[in-house]
């Protein structure tokens, strides 16, 4: 029998526990780590996956973005969804018993494929880290932008989650006027997704992690760049520049968490320099999935597109370095699972 898992994460107070929450503990067996995550939620829409979620006994609950739809440039009105998200009876007892960190995306965010032209974003950075229970004299309350990164150690290995923020930095996107898409690449070298001084942040965690395994975290898809929606494909140069650095910082066990679509699939890669594929792993959406979905390219597919409503598990084994995807519909239904030795 091994022993239990012991979680450390970095300055322990900062990982968006408030004091009421500290007495909270998660035991799970160390050699294999469950982590849950999701996206595109609507707290008015019945959320069957809630009790699937708890009976995963994860050690985490990764918000992916969309947590709740508010899209107005009102925040007291974005404050009243987050409180009514957390009223929610199934996400209540899902967070007496997991850390819930995270991300947001557009919708929570506050406008719609917004970036950062959106006016209300300082304030609506401060009601998201309220309603992610962070402390109000935490530095991630005085810097631009949601990301962020956790550690966690154990005697058998480490785990950090990167979180990305796509939203806060992120210039104008190329309105696609000759095809029926909506968004196209913009030129190469033109715009930012992240901004100069998230790259740096995210460039020094990378370069300097000691991390088994590394999940990053981002709202939108980094692999699949052909429909038209939003991605990191909009941003090629983005997208060379964050291989070029995996490849360069040698880090280990690299996987990206992403939402916004609507459906659930897995997509991959090899990277030149990198001694692992890279797997993008879009889990969406919690409430509401794209029911009518018929079709569209990714070159970097694995298997086949789920468009009902599920969530995501990631199971990483700190003995064997194996990584166990799976996409969970209610009743936890798996239509599609994945495994990965790094």
């Amino acid at each position: 029998m091994y022993k239990s898992f012991v979680v450390i994460t970095i300055l322990a107070l900062i990982a968006g526990c408030t004091a009421k929450k500290t007495s909270v503990k998660t035991t799970i067996p160390e050699a294999e780590i469950t982590i849950a995550f999701g996206s595109c939620n609507k707290h008015n829409l019945e959320n069957h996956l809630w009790d699937d979620i708890k009976k995963a006994n994860p050690l985490l609950w990764i918000w992916g973005g969309d947590i709740i739809y508010a899209d107005t440039e009102d925040v007291t009105e974005i404050r009243q969804l987050y409180d009514a998200q957390n009223k929610v009876s199934g996400y209540k007892k899902l967070k007496k018993t997991t850390q819930v960190i995270g991300t947001w995306d557009d919708h929570d965010y506050g406008l719609n494929d917004g970036g950062t032209e959106y006016v209300s974003k300082k304030q609506s950075q401060q009601a998201f880290l309220d309603f992610m229970d962070v402390p109000a004299d935490h530095p991630r309350r005085t810097q631009e932008g949601v990301y962020f990164a956790y550690n966690y150690n154990g005697s058998l290995g480490k785990i950090k989650i990167i979180v990305l923020d796509t939203r806060y930095f992120r210039t104008a996107l190329t309105p696609d006027r000759e095809t029926e898409k909506r968004i196209k690449p913009n030129q190469y070298g033109e715009g930012t997704l992240l901004g100069e001084t998230q790259w740096k942040w995210l460039s020094n965690e990378l370069n300097n992690t000691e991390a088994d395994f590394n999940l990053v975290v981002s709202s939108i898809q980094f692999l699949s760049n052909e429909h038209g929606f939003e991605c990191w494909g909009n941003f090629p140069h983005e997208v060379d520049r964050f291989k070029q650095l995996l490849a360069d910082s040698k880090a280990k066990g690299v996987i990206i968490l992403s939402g916004d679509r609507h459906i659930s699939e897995f997509s991959k890669i090899d990277i030149p320099g990198l001694s692992y594929p890279l797997i993008d792993f879009t889990s969406s959406g919690l409430t509401h999935a794209y029911s009518d979905f018929s079709g569209e390219p990714n070159p970097y597919r694995l298997g086949s597109v789920i468009s009902k409503e599920s969530f995501g598990l990631v199971k990483l084994n700190l003995i064997t370095r194996e990584v166990h995807l799976q996409i969970v519909e209610n009743n936890g239904n798996v239509p599609l699972e994945i495994r990965q030795n790094y």
